[in-house]
């Protein structure tokens, strides 16, 4: 397929082999190992009920999710000290380098996004667990 080529990727071909942080899971849809050169990164996002992701960051890249269903808290900073909620609907930013986590708080239904990001292949820096107290 050209390059210049539009594509349609179903999720059947959605590529788990992406860069995974514990208590979630990423499916490239828009990424070099799918044969599609872009600029930027875009998938899927899901985190199941009840869990919640371990600390890291995206190191250059910066991140746009748009929730498509659940609820989920994020917690960021230098320490974890800021909290908000995202629900179906909801746009998030989250800047380059910033070191945070995804909490589910329902019992029943996992949350889901779509993610693009700032680079063609996805930058994820898993923390030590405790880095925040």
């Amino acid at each position: 397929m050209s390059a210049s080529a539009i594509h349609i990727v179903s999720p059947a071909q959605f590529d788990l082999g992406t860069a995974q942080t514990s208590g979630s899971e990423r499916r490239a849809a828009i990424a070099p190992e799918l044969d599609i050169e872009s600029a930027i990164w875009g998938g899927l996002f899901e985190v199941e009920p009840g869990a919640r992701t371990g600390i890291h960051h995206h190191g250059e890249q910066q991140t746009i999710a748009y929730v498509l269903s659940g609820v989920c808290e994020i917690r960021w900073g230098a320490r974890g000290e800021f909290v908000a909620r995202a629900t179906p609907g909801d746009f998030i930013h989250v800047p380059a380098f910033l070191p945070h986590m995804e909490i589910n708080p329902s019992k029943l239904e996992p949350f889901r996004w779509v993610v693009v990001r700032s680079t063609a292949t996805p930058i994820v820096v898993n923390l030590p667990d405790d880095t925040w107290p």
